[in-house]
Parts: structure tokens; sequence; C-alpha cells
């Protein structure tokens, strides 16, 4: 009777024939639990993973918390999902059973759209996310705090052996939302200077992927205690702190393009007056509240404002086999998955250098 109504009325562990587990938020105070609920079965055109990490990102603190008033409940969140490819569709040809294999923000779109002819699936009006979104068949997408998943090929990223799949997981959400950026508006030409705002998830990706186009890479933070950090540990070439005037007057005017990725509530005009003439700033960070944007800084320099949301499928690949090229992972804290209340408070904190992963084939038990 679920099938006959495509799970609309059936509980979440009943609308699908295939029996899943993982951790789930049920209310806006944001707390994950263990919850059963079901997956499709594999079609000809899709893949079957097990899932073997799975990075936690901003976007999972926000949605489960109901912070972009969005959310419906239950959620099961993560969209930086790798694993080990388990069943695939007879039209499948991109990954075969055994490949490593990712799956990152999106799990579905039109496909027939301006965008999505153009490999801009990202910007899809009918974009379906990995988790929290409506599917072709009416029921609701889950994500990847949970052992397995069923994802269309198109929507799944090939990884490269010599990549470790633990270290590599942010690269579907966070690596993708800056480097998408920072190709697309020119920032990747060795050479340029170009500024990263906030040395967190996204932050520090951001600068691996700076050097490795040949960047001179200057990271902007409120917290001194991460000058050391930026330039021991991930290799930026200046570090700014954004809470002093002085350095920040002496660095106004000098930077090429910013990649900022702060997520709280901050100002912009300090940011934009970093810029050289026809300097771009683009936003990756969401904040929940909106921004003051001062317009005469940009109208008196030519500069430009711009936001940038993850990127298309064909783009999202480019990514990671630049990654596993230059050897670019993420700096992660492994954690199991009875531990991840614990990390989502320490999230919002920002204690966490830089991303947490939960280890999920080896600590996720069923409900």
């Amino acid at each position: 009777m679920a099938a006959a109504t495509n799970g609309k009325c059936a509980s979440p562990a009943e609308e699908h024939p295939r029996k899943a587990f993982g951790w789930a938020a049920i209310d806006p105070s944001g707390v994950l639990s263990p919850f059963n609920f079901s997956r499709r079965a594999n079609g000809d055109d899709d893949i079957t993973l097990k899932i073997l990490y799975c990075g936690i990102c901003h976007s999972d603190l926000h949605t489960i918390k109901n912070e972009w008033g969005i959310t419906k409940y239950p959620v099961v969140p993560g969209h930086e999902i790798v694993g080990v490819v388990t069943e695939v569709g007879k039209n499948v040809t991109k990954v075969k059973t055994g490949d490593k294999a990712g799956i990152g923000c999106v799990v579905g779109s039109c496909g027939s759209c301006e965008n999505c002819k153009q490999d801009l699936e990202n910007y899809c009006p009918k974009i379906m996310f990995t988790y929290g979104s409506v599917y072709h068949d009416g029921t609701r997408t889950y994500g990847g705090y949970s052992n397995m998943i069923v994802v269309n090929e198109h929507f799944v990223i090939r990884f490269p052996e010599n990549m470790p799949l633990d270290k590599s997981a942010p690269l579907l959400c966070a690596g993708i939302t800056v480097y998408s950026p920072m190709k697309t508006f020119g920032l990747n030409e060795p050479g340029k200077h170009l500024g990263v705002v906030g040395l967190g998830g996204l932050g520090h990706v951001a600068v691996k992927f700076g050097k490795a186009f040949g960047m001179k890479v200057t990271v902007i933070s409120s917290s001194p205690t991460k000058e050391k950090e930026a330039i021991e540990r991930l290799g930026a070439d200046v570090f700014l702190l954004s809470s002093s005037p002085e350095k920040m007057q002496a660095a106004m005017g000098t930077m090429d393009g910013i990649i900022n990725t702060v997520s709280a509530v901050h100002q912009l005009m300090p940011l934009i007056f970093l810029l050289k003439t026809h300097g771009k700033m683009i936003l990756v960070g969401a904040p929940e509240k909106p921004l003051e944007l001062p317009v005469f800084p940009l109208i008196m320099a030519g500069r430009i404002l711009a936001g940038s949301c993850i990127g298309g499928m064909k783009e999202t690949q480019e990514m990671i086999d630049f990654a596993g090229k230059h050897n670019i992972t993420a700096d992660i804290e492994l954690i199991k998955m009875d531990y991840v209340n614990e990390a989502i408070e320490r999230l919002a904190k920002a204690d966490v250098r830089y991303r947490f992963v939960i280890d999920v084939a080896n600590s996720l038990s069923a409900a």
C-alpha cells in the first residue's frame, strides 16, 4: 500500500524496500539519535554505496537546528559521503562494484534546464539536495549519517586510488565550495593575491587550493592564535589579523580576490577595502541573518561582490582529480557516530581543526 502511494503515507522505514539506518534530528533541538528508515531499490541508472565516512558540514548544524527556517523533520544530515560501490544498475558506466566513490550535496536535478545543460546542476531551480529535499518519486532525501545510500550515477564522484577517503570526504562540500568560485572568477591564476576570510572547514581547504594554483595566499582572521596554523601548517604566505585596524589599513587595496567563508554575521566593509580596483569578493558562507552591504566601496573602485554555491558534477569531479594530483585533503578529526552530538556542539563553537568526519562503517550500529 505504501508503494502504491509512492511512500507519501508510509513511515520512513516503510516507504522503500531496502532497510537503512542512521542518526536523525527530529526537532529544532538538533539532537541526533538512532533512526530506522529505508532506501529505494537500485534502479538501472543507480549505484548503491556502502558509506564508510561522512563529514560534518556547518550546513548540517544550521539544518538540524532549523536556523535557516526551512527544515522538515526528521532529517538525516550529511553530504560529504564516501564509501565503496556495492551495486550498479545495468546502464551504469561511471563506476563498478568495489570502486571508491563519493556523493556530495546534490542527488537530483531536472536535467533539462539551461543550468543543467551547462553542467551547473547546483543552480537548477529543481535541485534535489542529498538530504531534506523531495526526490522525483515524492519521498524525502536522507543524507550520509547512515549506513548506505542509493543515487543516480550522474551524481556520483569517482575517487583516485591514492586519496584517503576519510580525509577526502570534506572535499565533496568544503572543497568544491571554494574551488568552484576560484575557477569561475579567475582566482586561480599563478601570482595573483588571494585572501581567505575564516580559517575553518572551508577556509583551510581554500588555502591549500590557492597554493596549489600558485597564488599568494593571505589568511584573514580575527583570531591571533591561528597565525601559526595558517603559516606553518597550511602554508599561507601572510596572516592578517582582521581585529587590528592598523594591519587592515596597511593591507588595503592589495588583493585580487577574496574567498569569504564566514558563516556568522560580520562586517563586509573592512574586507571590501582590501580589494584592488576590480577586485572580487566571493561569499560562500551562509549567515543566518542578512549582512549589511556598503555600496560606496564597491562603486568607487569597481569592485565586485558575488556569491557561489558548491559546484556542478563535472566541476566536482575535476576538483577531486585536481586534489588527487596535488595531494590536497582536509585536516580532520575522526569521530565515532555516538560522539556526533558532542561534535555538533563543538562545531558551533568552532572547536575543531578543521573538519569532523564520522567513521560510519566502524561505529554505526542499527537502531
